[in-house]
């Protein structure tokens, strides 16, 4: 195997960082292909935390490089914040660093376009981030955009900004364009043709990682739309967003909470509004790590995590939090969804629809156990091995990793 794509198979947030830095070790590459800075990534190693936007977590590893590839939307503000940061805490980004040209930029104009457009929505405002992130691709879509390589050629990084601000309605300040100007001559170092630097390494048999933003069921094809991201956070997003071919993923490992979790609007069928959602939150300290909001919580929904299985192909699943659970006298997990007398055989593709759905639910037992030093399976209670074969039989993919911890060590990997 000389590729591994790691993904989040739900709404985002399943700790797919934690996952790739316990994997990335090995890594000569890690990759992001999709997102922005409205993604948020956080590392727990050796008691001291990471927060990751647009960068990919690799970076903790001095022999891992890290692209960022054309399939990201780079704030270039932010992404110098985010490198500054790092920085102070003894990462090195020289010659580890590499962004390809292609990627998209994301302006001031785009947050504001971002924050107008939720304001405008009302009640039927779709709970961004508001860091820009949707009106960049769209007008990227539109074929007004900019990207990194305009940075490189004033005269004409100046005609595009003019075309992109006519093209919105508003004013360009002038000092735009020499701010840009100064960030090239920080960012140029690290601008590249990812698809030629990829597809080499992967001839010579390096070890490449794909690490997804946000989750499956945001992808802005195959998730609960209007309610997802701008981009495809499924598999299929990796070959479009780095120029590489789907032969050149060689497996994909699919991450998944313990239970469930969603930031900002859209139907939710699992979602508890009870003291047991508010217990899990504060557990499982479920605030966003971009946005700071509560996360809402909910029961695993099995069945949305098999079709998203599906929709990824799937060769192995992770679950992570499971200590979270610790002290629940009851656990549930989703196995179904009816419409009135109608169970389901597919996964609603329309909110109307996903919002009418009733849950059926499988009842287990939960454990009062500290499973933060469990290092091995048979260390687990027997209810916590139960309700994770419960998962596995119901997703129907084999279990390979589960999380008991935030810290790196914390892991529990699963032999086949």
């Amino acid at each position: 195997m000389s590729t591994l794509a790691v993904l989040g198979c739900m709404w985002g947030d399943e700790a797919k960082a934690k996952v790739v830095d316990y994997l990335g070790g090995l890594a000569d590459y890690v990759v992001r292909f999709q997102g922005g800075s409205n993604a948020g990534h956080t590392i727990h190693h050796a008691g001291q935390k990471y927060v990751f936007h647009s960068v990919p977590s690799g970076i903790l590893y001095p022999n891992s490089k890290c692209v960022i590839a054309a399939g990201v939307v780079i704030d270039p503000v932010s992404l110098l914040n985010e490198m500054d940061a790092l920085t102070k805490l003894g990462i090195q980004f020289e010659g580890r660093l590499f962004i390809d040209e292609r990627a998209g930029l994301v302006l001031s104009l785009h947050q504001e376009l971002d924050s107008s457009a939720e304001a405008g929505l009302g009640a039927n405002k779709i709970g961004t981030t508001q860091r820009g992130i949707g009106p960049a691709y769209a007008d990227h879509t539109a074929r007004v955009g900019l990207r990194m390589a305009d940075l490189l050629y004033p005269d004409w990084l100046s005609s595009r900004l003019e075309a992109l601000y006519k093209h919105h309605k508003r004013e360009l300040d002038p000092a735009l364009v020499q701010k840009l100007l100064q960030i090239k001559t920080r960012l140029e170092p690290f601008i590249c043709k990812a698809d030629n630097l990829l597809q080499e390494a992967y001839l010579e048999d390096k070890y490449i990682l794909f690490e997804g933003a946000q989750g499956s069921l945001l992808d802005v094809s195959f998730g609960t739309y209007p309610y997802v991201t701008s981009s495809n956070t499924i598999s299929g997003g990796i070959c479009t967003g780095c120029g590489i071919p789907p032969r050149m993923i060689n497996k994909i490992l699919g991450v998944y909470k313990a239970y469930s979790t969603r930031v900002g609007e859209g139907p939710f069928p699992t979602e508890l509004f009870d003291a047991t959602g508010d217990r899990i939150r504060i557990q499982g300290n479920e605030f966003g790590s971009t946005t700071g909001r509560p996360r809402r919580i909910g029961w695993f929904d099995a069945f949305a995590a098999a079709y998203t299985a599906r929709i990824n192909g799937l060769d192995s699943i992770a679950v992570t939090l499971l200590d979270v659970l610790s002290g629940l006298p009851e656990l549930k997990i989703c196995t179904g969804y009816w419409i009135g007398e109608r169970k389901l055989t597919a996964f609603p593709s329309h909110p109307m629809e996903l919002q009418a759905v009733v849950p059926e639910y499988l009842s287990l037992p939960g454990w009062d156990a500290d499973l933060s030093d469990c290092r091995k399976l048979n260390k687990l209670p027997k209810a916590a091995r139960d309700y994770l074969e419960v998962i596995q039989d119901l997703v129907e993919r084999p279990l390979e990793l589960v999380s008991v911890g935030p810290d790196r060590s914390q892991t529990i990997a699963i032999k086949s």
